[in-house]
């Protein structure tokens, strides 16, 4: 499968090479972060005069950007058909934004996504997923987006004006039956939905298992899963963290798998089940395909067979 190249990637320095051993990328590129929490001591390091910059150089170019393309959506959104503005603004502020980050994002197996309703299934590994994968995944999808992220200007009112998904962090029967009627609404809307199963970010990069919520959508909805892998974002930008690194670690690998259809036969609950064991394996094997590390079976805790009102559900970010 062919690889697209959406950004330019900045030259690695000389004298630094790319270690093939993924622990000793993530532990070089550990030591870049400009703010980081510090394991060891639970303390946290101070920033310096190079940190600041590092996070002024590139966050008031992304503010302004994100001003410009939110502008856009609010204004032009509702004047378009289907708020085709908006899904536009969208895509050109996450290919800008990586840009503007020097990230390059490495796609392939986009000719396995199917026309039409359909559930991307993701791994999460940092808040750059969603840059990544608007600036290269297709369709007009809505993310799962935790319920924040809606408070911020511009960036939350676009997600508001485009029908993108808030979630809430609570856990509970309540909480996952409104996730759930939500994502529901959306595939029901005929538009795709993005969901990151894992319910958080991953600190280093490993997948963990799933829960349930968008599933159940899948499910009750009858629509196929997407796999989707993403692998890098992790090493650019840590919980924490308040800048991307010194540009030496860029690449950021994208990979999309076959579709899943949901199984006819059986309860609803063995069905959700089996959707989510099949995508997990799904995205684990796409996630390795590409570099990526995967939490071992054996510390995996199983994910439970409950029903729709005590299913927990994921967000977009952690």
């Amino acid at each position: 499968m062919g690889e697209r190249r959406i950004a330019h990637l900045a030259a690695p320095r000389s004298g630094d090479p790319e270690s093939s051993n993924a622990d000793c990328m993530q532990r070089r590129c550990a030591r870049r972060y400009a703010f980081s929490p510090d394991m060891e001591s639970g303390k946290r390091c101070s920033m310096d005069l190079r940190s600041a910059w590092l996070a002024t150089r590139q966050w008031v170019p992304f503010t302004l950007r994100t001003m410009a393309y939110g502008t856009v959506s609010l204004t032009l959104g509702p004047l378009t058909p289907q708020r085709s503005a908006s899904l536009w603004a969208m895509r050109r502020w996450c290919q800008a934004s990586a840009r503007g980050l020097d990230i390059e994002i490495q796609a392939s197996g986009l000719e396995n996504v199917p026309p039409g309703v359909f559930v991307y299934c993701s791994n999460h590994q940092s808040l750059l997923d969603i840059l990544a994968l608007g600036a290269v995944l297709p369709g007009d999808f809505k993310w799962a987006a935790k319920r924040s992220l809606m408070k911020i200007p511009f960036l939350g009112w676009h997600l508001r004006l485009a029908g993108h998904v808030p979630v809430d962090r609570t856990v509970g029967s309540r909480a996952a039956v409104e996730a759930i009627s939500r994502f529901e609404a959306v595939l029901k809307s005929g538009k795709p939905l993005l969901v990151f199963p894992e319910g958080t970010r991953s600190e280093d990069g490993i997948l963990r298992q799933f829960k349930n919520g968008g599933f159940y959508a899948a499910v009750r909805a009858g629509v196929p899963v997407v796999p989707v892998a993403i692998d890098g974002t992790h090493l650019l930008m840590k919980k924490g963290a308040l800048d991307t690194g010194d540009g030496t670690l860029r690449i950021v690998r994208v990979r999309v798998g076959a579709p899943i259809a949901v199984r006819l036969d059986g309860r609803e609950g063995a069905r959700v089940n089996d959707l989510r064991e099949r995508a997990h394996a799904a995205v684990s094997e796409l996630l390795r395909s590409i570099g990526g590390r995967v939490e071992p079976p054996a510390g995996a805790a199983a994910a439970s067979e409950a029903p729709a009102s005590g299913a927990r559900t994921e967000q977009a970010s952690g």
